[in-house]
């Protein structure tokens, strides 16, 4: 099974490569999900991604139809950040594996957390003239996410990689990935079996894996 926990505040909160992450009281969603894979590292390819999907099918079950996805891990309004997912691992690589989902979403951000962001950002209450509540946000992402766990399990990325590219705000467009020391440009062509993001380069097709890149619109 999967075990829930929302929090009110993340002290030690932080994102893809040990970057902070703002988590003022009260003020936003932060969720966590533990589950166990009996697979081996190999299968939770692209669980991050269909996390995603998820996440922006609950958003726009609440009225929010702007959200979308960038690779790999943003809840994105236009160019804006909504919220962030980070996937971690526990176990051995053949199986079995603790994996620790985390994912916060922001709701109303206050003015004195909003002043320490170095990145365009949104909020809910932004967003609409009504927001729901914080409860009713957690709700609908609990009630898309337990069971698209226990799904993905079975079946894998597959059953996301079409929703995912109805939801992907930089197909067809110019980026830039980062990947270590080195910066590889081209347009993002969706996404591999595997999850990796393909790029069309002045070389050739490329592919980029979510844990070795940082993407930016071009």
């Amino acid at each position: 099974g999967t075990r829930a926990w929302l929090a009110e505040r993340q002290t030690a909160g932080r994102g893809r490569r040990g970057r902070a992450w703002a988590s003022p009281l009260a003020a936003h969603v932060y969720l966590s999900l533990s589950r166990r894979f009996d697979g081996g590292i190999a299968a939770l390819q692209g669980l991050s991604l269909a996390v995603g999907v998820a996440a922006v099918q609950a958003l726009h079950g609440l009225g929010y139809r702007d959200v979308g996805l960038k690779w790999p891990n943003d809840l994105m309004v236009g160019s804006r950040k909504l919220g962030g997912i980070l996937v971690e691992l526990r176990g051995d690589a053949a199986g079995p594996l603790h994996v620790v989902v985390g994912l916060g979403l922001n709701v109303a951000m206050p003015p004195s957390a909003a002043e320490t962001i170095d990145q365009p950002w949104c909020d809910l209450a932004g967003l609409s003239p009504r927001p729901p509540s914080r409860q009713a946000v957690a709700t609908a992402l609990l009630d898309a996410l337990l069971p698209m766990l226990a799904r993905f399990e079975r079946e894998g990325l597959a059953p996301w990689r079409e929703a995912w590219a109805r939801h992907d705000l930089l197909a067809g467009k110019a980026v830039r990935v980062q990947e270590g020391p080195r910066v590889v440009e081209g347009v993002a062509l969706g996404l591999a079996e595997d999850g990796a993001l393909r790029l069309r380069t002045a070389s050739g097709e490329h592919l980029c894996h979510a844990g070795e890149a940082s993407l930016r619109a071009a």
